[in-house]
């Protein structure tokens, strides 16, 4: 037997504000058992789950989400997440079109958005 990772769970200050956040990043639904207050928030689909703790975030994250745009450019998706409520951490986007933009959720979890694949393709065909 192995074991199968059910959930990558995230403390935060807000469940259901962080909650909400991914779930317009993901453009996926928390669960309909969540409501604002709840200590714990699932975005099922996704597989994250967001949990209420005291403390809050004091280091770099030792694991992050690296995002790529499903239907839309780096540079769109990058300006759509801003407007959501992440900010600008470190810009890594090249001249040539490749490497990232290292965002921040609004609890400061760090996160990459990479080329999409029709962008990574067109460079590759170029």
């Amino acid at each position: 037997m192995t074991s199968a990772i059910r959930h990558v769970t995230i403390d935060c200050s807000d469940a259901y504000a962080l909650g909400s956040f991914w779930s317009e990043v993901l453009d996926q639904p928390l669960h309909e058992d969540d409501k604002p207050g709840d200590e714990e928030a699932l975005i099922e689909g996704a597989g994250l789950l967001f949990v209420t703790v005291p403390e809050g975030k004091t280091v770099k994250n030792r694991i992050h989400f690296d995002l790529e745009p499903q239907d839309r450019t780096r540079e769109e998706e990058v300006e759509r997440l801003l407007a959501l409520g992440a900010t600008l951490v470190h810009d890594h986007r090249r001249a040539d079109g490749s490497g990232w933009a290292l965002l921040a959720d609004p609890e400061g979890n760090e996160f990459c958005v990479e080329r999409s694949a029709a962008e990574r393709a067109a460079t590759a065909s170029g």
